[in-house]
């Protein structure tokens, strides 16, 4: 009798959580989350600073196989060979990303190619801050690197930027 009513609470136990949960409303989608599960930021205005390194190529740019394809264009006829094609990049602090929210956007020629990593995005952001540029878009050198044939495969790209995080 006792495990009969033991039984019969947990039943009853189970099926009001089930209801509980079943009837709580969604959450609404978070207002800032891009619909269609992409995003790209849109670059506004003239780059306020040129950043140079002395032509290191030291800062590297993630996120790039999202963009790979615009990566092997940019990257250029090379046949078998490592590419080293080089670009104008701009750099954009990206306030409006709905994943980081200290982003740093890259973009090469015009074109959308990865973001810094968050570590390196808010040293960068820092950077703006003591040249008081904050937001501002600003401008350096880029090399597409990588791309070439290893046991007949291609390697994958990378993009290299031309900015000390330093200065």
């Amino acid at each position: 009798m006792q495990q009969a009513l033991n039984i019969a609470i947990i039943i009853v136990a189970l099926l009001a959580l089930y209801f509980l949960l079943k009837g709580r409303p969604k959450p609404a989608p978070w207002q800032g989350h891009p619909t269609g599960g992409s995003y790209t930021p849109v670059p506004e205005g003239e780059p306020v600073r040129h950043w140079t390194d002395g032509g290191r190529f030291e800062l590297e740019v993630v996120g790039e196989s999202r963009y790979r394809d615009t990566i092997r264009a940019l990257a250029g006829e090379h046949g078998d060979t490592k590419a080293d094609a080089r670009h104008p990049a701009l750099l954009l602090p990206d306030d409006a990303n709905p994943y980081e929210d200290k982003a740093v956007a890259v973009f090469l020629s015009g074109q959308m190619v990865g973001y810094l990593a968050p570590k390196d995005a808010l040293a960068f952001r820092q950077m703006l801050a003591r040249h008081e540029i904050e937001g501002k878009p600003t401008s350096t050198d880029a090399a597409v690197r990588g791309g070439g044939t290893w046991e007949g495969k291609r390697l994958a790209y990378s993009v290299w930027l031309d900015v000390s995080l330093s200065g």
